[in-house]
């Protein structure tokens, strides 16, 4: 049989197991006798004041005060409690290893029916940690009590312990409604999962969890969702053992509807930062049109199409109207593979028809935007009598819905369609907004495109039309020429060629660039080309042919500046002579396979004035090559001219079959896939006529 423990012990483990103030605080139980003699000394005495019970027992109490005190004070106590009345205060011991010591006592009679004398009880503790811990318990109540922040305790297995007032209010339940049940069984309409794992990390690892959000509602406000900022702290007994939580919460939903709003207003903003630079910059339609529904997938919706009206997408100018109904073209659409709801549309390049009733249309016509925010069978109705795909877009989720005309300087371009099936909210007027000001971008980009598109067309014919349609070399003369326009609509410039007979059999062959792009610089090409025409006729002097160029250029109203190289060539006896106006120089290959560039004076570009031009001669071995062509040939945005030149020279000196092929090799040689600049080249081989020598 066990030996029993002195009840004395087993008060003291009792209390070291309840942990709280009550384990930490060493309480020490005194009797005495009616008399004053102590009779019962405990455990916890002889750990506070240091006497075992031997060198105690049998000695008047009030010899265990310090020996400099007024021992008035412990007497009048220890007699007021003996008469009958408990009492409490404070005194100074003496301890054993002779020090003195504050004491809070409590004393309470216990009389003794036989003798008719009172004992006494003693409660003693030191009176440091007495005033500590209720100094504590005064600030943790009034906390408790008062604090605006919800605060619970919890015990090991998550159920609620205790509440304050500021949790009540939060939860909409009592602390009665809270007290033995957890949250997931208190509050089934907040994330009670994730914050009881939080918990559960505080008790196994001490470590404070802070700043996790609960959200959901609660009966305090059960129509709408909360934000509430949660921390939990590990409650702890005096050795270390984890005994519950402290749970601490603080709304901050309005705080956290502010970030959002921020932060969704800092999304739009990088949104409509990214639209300026991805929007518009290739000035072409089709591509235009998918760059805004690839920029909308998946910040604003889950699906985009855009449709351009048939009549703009085909190249045509803008049709009467739309009363009679629309015809569009679907150009763009986001995501092009992968997504349910793309695959119920139409793909991209079809042909759309809407009567003048279909919503579709009106939407146009009414030039506004257009909104389902919650998409059901009531709000498809009218559309659903034109098509099945509303029906079929619901059955796949789509919940919202807007449709944008694109609109961009008072003409009506073609539509844009959000879709949005994600869980969230439903398209609102800030969505309405921001797809409108994507959709104002890319309507402007689009008629841009389709307006220079307009114009590179206009120009390309002009400048081909001007061009030499029937090139008839003189005998002994044979030729090749190429003409490739710029793949940039701002390009398409003034570059030509001519190949002019004269009298005595001679041949002018002519190049010219006129500065500048479009239909101007085109206009003026034609104008100097049929100059030249009209002027060689008359067997003028190169020199004198540039100077009336010159003079053709000064007429304009606008300054023009154009190069132009002139080489006219006698095939009987080889001789050349070139005059150049600020033109790149031509470009001889000799019968033994020797390249050069002709160095003869540049001069300066017509239209500069004041300028004298000089004329230099040559001749030339039978079956020589000249080379004529514009800077588009061998300018790059990263390359040296010199090096440029060496390259065609060096390419003129590898073996060609024909004048013809010869063009193309260099053509694929220096020009890279995308030309940056209008290219004009002439290629001529020299030689005596038939019957003729020199």
């Amino acid at each position: 049989m066990s030996e029993r423990l002195p009840i004395e012990e087993l008060i003291s483990g009792a209390a070291q197991d309840a942990g709280g103030w009550l384990g930490s605080l060493a309480v020490a139980q005194v009797a005495t006798a009616a008399d004053g003699t102590v009779v019962r000394w405990n455990h916890a005495a002889q750990e506070l004041l240091g006497y075992a019970p031997p060198h105690v027992v049998g000695r008047h109490i009030a010899e265990l005060l310090h020996p400099g005190a007024d021992r008035s004070l412990g007497r009048s106590l220890w007699e007021a409690a003996s008469s009958g009345r408990g009492v409490m205060g404070t005194v100074t011991a003496w301890h054993h290893d002779a020090y003195p010591l504050e004491l809070e006592i409590w004393a309470c009679p216990v009389p003794d029916r036989h003798r008719g004398a009172s004992a006494v009880l003693i409660f003693a503790a030191d009176a440091h940690t007495t005033r500590r811990i209720r100094g504590t318990s005064a600030v943790w109540d009034g906390l408790f009590a008062r604090s605006p922040v919800g605060i619970g305790l919890l015990d090991t297995k998550l159920r609620f312990l205790r509440v304050n007032a500021a949790l009540e209010k939060m939860n909409g339940l009592a602390e009665s409604a809270h007290v033995g049940r957890r949250l997931a069984e208190l509050l089934p309409e907040v994330n009670a999962g994730e914050i009881e794992d939080a918990m559960r990390q505080a008790l196994a690892f001490g470590e404070p969890v802070l700043d996790r959000h609960r959200t959901g509602r609660t009966p305090a406000d059960p129509e709408h969702d909360h934000v509430w900022s949660c921390s939990y702290v590990r409650m702890e007994d005096p050795i270390g053992q984890p005994i519950g939580v402290v749970a601490t919460l603080v709304d901050i939903t309005a705080q956290h509807r502010d970030h959002v709003d921020a932060e969704a207003g800092r999304r739009r903003l990088a949104l409509l930062s990214e639209a300026s630079a991805r929007i518009g910059g290739s000035l072409d339609v089709e591509r235009t049109a998918q760059e805004l529904a690839d920029l909308a997938v998946p910040q604003l919706a889950d699906a985009v199409t855009v449709d351009i009206l048939d009549s703009l997408a085909r190249g045509d100018e803008p049709g009467p109207g739309l009363a009679g109904g629309v015809a569009v073209r679907r150009l763009g659409k986001a995501p092009l593979t992968g997504s349910a709801i793309t695959r119920l549309l139409a793909p991209l390049g079809r042909t759309l028809t809407f009567p003048a009733e279909a919503p579709y249309t009106q939407a146009l016509r009414a030039r506004r935007p257009f909104l389902i925010a919650h998409l059901d069978e009531q709000t498809i109705a009218p559309a659903a009598r034109h098509s099945a795909v509303p029906g079929q877009l619901l059955s796949k989720g789509v919940h919202s819905f807007m449709m944008l005309p694109l609109v961009a300087r008072d003409l009506v371009l073609g539509v844009a369609t959000f879709c949005r099936t994600r869980p969230g909210d439903p398209y609102g007027s800030e969505d309405v907004t921001l797809a409108g000001e994507l959709t104002t971008r890319a309507a402007v980009s689009i008629d841009n495109a389709r307006l220079y598109q307009h114009e590179h067309e206009t120009a390309v014919v002009l400048q081909r039309s001007m061009l030499p349609q029937h090139v008839t070399p003189p005998p002994g003369i044979e030729i090749a020429h190429r003409y490739l326009p710029a793949s940039d609509i701002n390009e398409v410039g003034g570059d030509w060629y001519d190949v002019l007979p004269l009298p005595g059999g001679k041949a002018a062959l002519v190049i010219g660039d006129v500065m500048g792009h479009g239909i101007a610089a085109a206009a003026v090409m034609g104008r100097l080309s049929a100059t030249v025409r009209a002027l060689a006729r008359l067997d003028m002097a190169p020199v004198d042919l540039i100077h009336q160029l010159e003079a053709a250029l000064a007429d304009l109203a606008e300054p023009m500046l154009a190069t132009f190289l002139c080489v006219v060539c006698d095939p009987a006896t080889g001789h050349c002579t070139i005059t150049r106006a600020g033109h790149p120089p031509p470009a001889v290959l000799e019968p033994d396979g020797r390249a050069y560039l002709f160095t003869a004076a540049a001069g300066a570009p017509l239209g500069v004035g004041g300028v004298d031009f000089a004329t230099a001669e040559a001749t030339l071995p039978a079956d020589s090559l000249l080379v004529l062509y514009t800077d588009g040939l061998i300018e790059g945005r990263d390359s040296d001219l010199d090096d440029r030149l060496a390259e065609l020279t060096g390419l003129l000196s590898e073996p060609q079959s024909s004048l013809d092929h010869l063009c193309d090799s260099l053509l694929a040689r220096l020009v890279p896939s995308s030309a940056d600049d209008d290219i004009a080249l002439l290629v001529a081989r020299i030689a005596p006529p038939a019957g003729r020598t020199g």
